[in-house]
């Protein structure tokens, strides 16, 4: 149950009557996609477009689970995928061929003791979904308690192991010639695909997989996990509470439902966030089937609920700092610390010199996040950064390549629902307010390099966007900066605060004199930013509101 490449390469090549046949209808099966890609991909008649989608769809579905996983990756990014492809390749997600019923009910005969009959209340005749991996079957446990039951494909295991391998072998083989250089970085992503995969087919782990993510958001109302029967479950069946949503695939379904798509992106994108920069634990596969808007919302934020957690990861600290602190960075324009965050993170070795990498930087980031936050994408990022891969030393750590997936899955879904959605545009404001608000060093180290520079000097003009960013798009500013107000207050009475009092103070004395014209204008913005008359009429206002 474990992914070893070796291992599963001697069994392969020790058994060439699966490896050539296999080899053979894969490479035939791409070739003949790719053909027909270069001729007809760039056709305007509708009508061939419709029938190259579908010829797409059609051969991820005859090639199995793997490649159908690729498909569903592709399937959340309609920044890269025609239209008329994206309507296909969203019947990858949940609208798969099945499996025989039969098969599937001697499946949970024999993974659970008993027949579905004995086990479950009601059981139906067919499934209400199938996937790459399973089929989900909707059944009721007792009374008026709804489930979902998920059954795995039969010799799933046999077939990832044997087309991981052959994957592998193509990927590193073609690496060189490939339009996107990276490198020898491939294998190591496909790798990490295999092993994320050989997870998701152990659905005991899945089940402690949804258990500990439900932990992480147990006091998220807008958030809902599914609860496990782990009295129903086991490696290949899966048994949880039923969810009752609308999937998050079409914005005017979800607005035919009375439900607000902003509030919505809202909620799904802040829980990505918080997943990677402060739980460090992620669902790594938030497509729209995975996902549901839930009725009602909690302010500017809507409900949602995850389903499927086979591909789960897990993020360091210390890579979670190095990403927050790259954020901030890249904010504030220090493409020089921009430059030692992608080297801490191993986007660039220890030993590359950064000087002629900088200008590089601050040409590619910079020219994407242009004057304010909100215009940055990570389409036009990894757009300019495939070109820059051929020139500059830059490759993908293997242990990104499911946070990569993660975050441009997270953003295609939020293209999906608004357009002009910007990824950045929440994440700022969240980091912001980690940084105002956290006692942990790290973090605070974090902080003392936004507000001192070199120097010593205050940036007060940098504290400004701090604050202004965290109340940009909030109906309720006060909200937002009272825990603020209370946090700041907190750590400069601290211990942990003398740092910062030390650097306030020596920010005042320079050349041995007494200078306090930035103290000044930070005492200026404090005052003007937490203005008691105003933060009172917010409050009252906000209060107002809820009553109505």
């Amino acid at each position: 149950m474990e992914y070893d490449f070796k291992r599963d390469l001697i069994w392969l090549i020790s058994r060439p009557w699966i490896f050539v046949p296999r080899f053979i209808q894969i490479v035939g099966a791409i070739s003949l996609l790719l053909a027909r890609l270069i001729f007809q991909g760039s056709s305007n008649d509708a009508k061939t477009q419709k029938n190259l989608a579908k010829f797409l769809l059609k051969t991820l579905i005859g090639l199995g689970p793997c490649f159908i996983k690729v498909g569903q990756a592709l399937s959340t990014r309609p920044d890269l995928i025609r239209k008329d492809w994206l309507e296909e390749l969203t019947n990858l997600q949940d609208n798969l061929p099945a499996f025989p019923h039969d098969k599937a009910l001697e499946i949970i005969k024999d993974e659970l003791g008993r027949s579905a009959d004995e086990l479950f209340e009601d059981f139906p005749s067919a499934p209400i979904a199938s996937a790459s991996l399973g089929q989900v079957y909707k059944a009721r446990l007792n009374k008026k308690y709804w489930v979902a039951v998920k059954v795995q494909r039969p010799n799933l295991i046999f077939n990832i192991r044997r087309d991981i391998v052959i994957i592998k072998i193509l990927g590193v083989f073609s690496a060189p010639i490939l339009p996107l250089n990276l490198g020898f970085g491939l294998g190591e992503i496909i790798d990490e695909f295999g092993r994320s995969l050989f997870e998701e087919v152990d659905y005991i782990k899945e089940a402690n997989n949804a258990e500990k993510f439900s932990k992480l958001f147990h006091d998220n109302k807008s958030v809902t996990i599914p609860k496990v029967e782990k009295h129903l479950s086991s490696i290949k069946v899966l048994t949880t509470s039923w969810i009752d949503g609308t999937k998050l695939k079409d914005r005017n379904e979800l607005i035919n439902n009375n439900l607000n798509p902003s509030y919505i992106i809202r909620t799904g994108v802040i829980s990505g966030i918080q997943q990677l920069l402060e739980f460090g634990y992620f669902h790594a596969d938030p497509h729209p089937g995975n996902m549901f808007a839930l009725k009602g919302s909690h302010g500017d934020l809507g409900n949602i609920a995850y389903v499927d957690f086979g591909m789960m990861d897990s993020i360091s600290e210390e890579d979670r700092l190095t990403l927050t602190g790259a954020i901030v960075h890249l904010i504030n324009n220090d493409f020089d610390l921009v430059a030692k965050d992608f080297q801490t993170l191993g986007f660039l070795n220890q030993e590359q010199d950064l000087t002629p990498l900088i200008p590089v930087l601050k040409e590619v980031l910079g020219s994407a996040l242009g004057k304010d936050v909100s215009s940055f994408n990570f389409k036009e990022i990894t757009n300019k950064f495939s070109e820059l891969m051929f020139d500059y030393p830059f490759r993908v750590p293997a242990r990104f390549a499911l946070i990569i997936r993660a975050v441009i899955s997270q953003e295609g879904l939020a293209l999906r629902l608004d357009p002009d959605f910007k990824i950045i545009d929440l994440a700022y404001p969240y980091v912001a307010k980690r940084l105002l608000t956290s006692d942990t060093n790290e973090m605070l180290n974090i902080l003392l390099d936004v507000i001192f520079d070199q120097n010593g000097n205050i940036r007060v003009e940098r504290v400004e966007n701090l604050l202004n960013v965290l109340t940009q798009d909030s109906t309720t500013p006060a909200k937002e900066l009272i825990p603020v107000a209370g946090a700041g207050l907190k750590l400069l009475t601290s211990r942990r605060g003398t740092l910062i009092r030390r650097n306030l103070l020596m920010s005042i004395i320079k050349d041995e004199r007494i200078d306090t014209k930035d103290m000044k204008q930070l005492i200026k913005l404090f005052r003007k930013t937490f203005n008691p008359i105003k933060m009172a009429s917010g409050l009252i206002k906000q209060n107002n509101t809820q009553v109505a």
